[in-house]
């Protein structure tokens, strides 16, 4: 019932109060006209005690009329109101309303989404109407650092260019390497020899992502964003300074800016590490197979491409420091260790490699944008940048998203999410916040791991080891039994906690398509999925999601979950 306004030469929170009459009502003139604005006015006269037909409100706080307002001004008052809650006068107008530093999957969705009105709660009717209040101006900043060895790409960020999609295009060569082998006990028959070109492979893969880059450029310029190839950087409060691959500095202003600079892979700090090793941002677009391979880590990035490198039938080691999958249920990480050195993998072991991948972990693109010179704090170990509930650092005009958060999720469609409800909660009225819990996720290692809220370890720490239930069992896939493979490697497992109804609190799976079972029982979950509801849901058989229908076995009984088939 407010409708936003920008006056007294500064950027106030005002609105006028608006009763809701019938627009028929008060179309053109005469006596129709005069009796609906005489009820406004009553209306109005009623709820504020002022007569005149415009009341301002500085948040939320009843000023007055014009007059009012204008004594308010002079008085200081106004400026006063404007300051709470992070709120600061403005002192001339800006470029742009939102300025996102960097074009990756969350910087460009909050981007390509800031200047549309979805319709929420009891707010939405009429929104559709004032849905041209909300469009703002804005620019996105990128800018790609090549790697030592040269490596970059376009606009898209890690996922699109060096992560998820070259990740799961290369894991699903691995998978169709297997499906050939699989193929002659279902009675296809070849006698040539099967060999892989890593060339055609890549050069598909990278046709792919160029399509997408170029697709990423023309839904900005169709929404009216903005976008510079350039590197962002603060030089001072509400100012940063863009400057492109030629050297060519400008400088533009903001009301709000939105950190989405990502991350990038950490090197070894030793000699050579940079000279002679590659990282996942250099690897899927190589132009040669880099043959016999050490990978340094055991991050879910290091296992993924130690899984489709061995898949397309390299000699491939994985060296690990301490445990793998750090951050994900250890049961689950060590059950995908073991499937992967069944499957030729080898873990620390010596032998000389002909090319070392690092995935020692990845840094934040954050202590080179000039946060220090305008107060944005962050982890000086990490570079991560704490922000609130509402992804908003200790500067009240500066916004975070994605992997450079501190403490939450490093996670594309998290970033997404993250970055879409905070324009809406900015520019649309919305006051819903991003979920950093029950967020599904996969990881592609040559047994798929799809998990969706706590893990194991993390669950007992939060509610205590009587207050949760595990049910789990083995399953065998329908598609392996003829090859004879793999029988009870795949794994299912659901950790309840007791005192809410045996609510389901974690979801972990292993085996084909974990992604696909995954999101679907996300929805589920996020729905507050307790285990007697799993338990009345009659399963699709036969699929390997069934088993989440059937669990029986808790984990504390010890009883024994091996299965003899599908």
């Amino acid at each position: 019932m407010k409708n936003a306004l920008l006056g007294c030469s500064i950027s106030l929170s005002i609105h006028y109060w608006r009763s809701v009459f019938s627009s028929t009502k008060f179309l053109g003139k005469g006596p129709v006209f005069k009796e609906g604005a005489q009820k406004l006015q009553e209306g109005q006269c009623e709820v504020t005690a002022e007569t005149s037909q415009q009341v301002v409100f500085v948040q939320e706080k009843q000023i007055g009329d014009n007059e009012k307002t204008l004594k308010a001004y002079k008085e200081g008052k106004l400026q006063k109101l404007l300051e709470m809650n992070g709120h600061t006068p403005v002192p001339h107008s800006y470029d742009y309303d939102l300025i996102v530093i960097g074009g990756g999957s969350g910087g460009l969705a909050a981007a390509k989404n800031e200047n549309w009105s979805p319709l929420m709660g009891d707010e939405a009717v009429g929104k559709q109407q004032e849905a041209a209040k909300y469009e703002k101006k804005v620019m996105v900043l990128d800018f790609v650092m090549p790697t030592p060895l040269g490596s970059s790409w376009g606009l898209g960020g890690t996922c699109v260019n060096v992560g998820c999609i070259p990740k799961k295009l290369m894991h699903q060569a691995a998978l169709l390497g297997q499906a050939l082998q699989d193929s002659r006990k279902f009675g296809w028959q070849f006698t040539e020899e099967v060999k892989h070109n890593w060339m055609t492979m890549t050069e598909a893969v990278q046709n792919y992502i160029g399509s997408l880059n170029w697709g990423y450029r023309v839904a900005l310029r169709e929404k009216n964003v903005t976008y510079e190839n350039a590197y962002g950087e603060f030089v001072g409060p509400h100012t940063v300074k863009a400057t492109n691959k030629r050297g060519v500095a400008k400088l533009y202003t903001a009301e709000r800016f939105l950190i989405a600079t990502g991350e990038r892979p950490r090197y070894l700090g030793i000699p050579g590490d940079k000279e002679y090793c590659i990282s996942s941002d250099d690897l899927f677009s190589l132009p040669y197979c880099p043959g016999k391979t050490l990978v340094v880590g055991a991050s879910y990035v290091a296992l993924e491409c130690a899984g489709f490198l061995a898949g397309l039938g390299l000699d491939v080691t994985v060296m690990v420091r301490s445990i793998l999958l750090r951050g994900f249920d250890q049961d689950m990480a060590n059950k995908i260790g073991e499937y992967m050195e069944e499957h030729g993998i080898n873990f620390i072991r010596e032998f000389v490699p002909i090319k070392v991948l690092l995935a020692i972990g990845r840094d934040a693109c954050t202590r080179k944008i000039g946060l220090d010179k305008v107060g944005v704090k962050i982890n000086e170990k990490t570079g991560k940048i704490p922000v609130n509930d509402e992804e908003q650092t200790n500067v009240p005009y500066i916004y975070a998203i994605g992997d450079i958060l501190q403490d939450k999720l490093e996670l594309t469609p998290v970033a997404i999410q993250a970055g879409r409800l905070l324009v809406r909660r900015l520019y649309a009225g919305a006051t819903s916040k991003c979920d950093y819990v029950n967020v599904p996720t996969t990881v592609f290692t040559p047994l798929e791991y799809g998990a969706c809220g706590y893990s194991e370890e993390t669950a007992v720490e939060k509610f205590g080891e009587e207050n949760i239930e595990v049910y789990h069992s083995h399953f065998w896939p329908l598609e392996w039994t003829v090859p004879s493979r793999d029988n009870n490697k795949c794994y299912a497992k659901i950790i309840c906690n007791i005192q809410d109804n045996e609510r389901i609190i974690g979801f972990h799976v292993l085996g084909p398509n974990a992604g696909e079972i995954t999101q679907g029982f996300a929805a589920a979950i996020k729905c507050g999925l307790t285990k007697e509801q799993l338990d009345s849901t009659v399963g699709i058989h036969p699929v390997c999601a069934e088993i989440f229908t059937t669990l029986s076995v808790t984990k504390r009984s010890g009883e024994n979950i091996l299965q003899a088939g599908c």
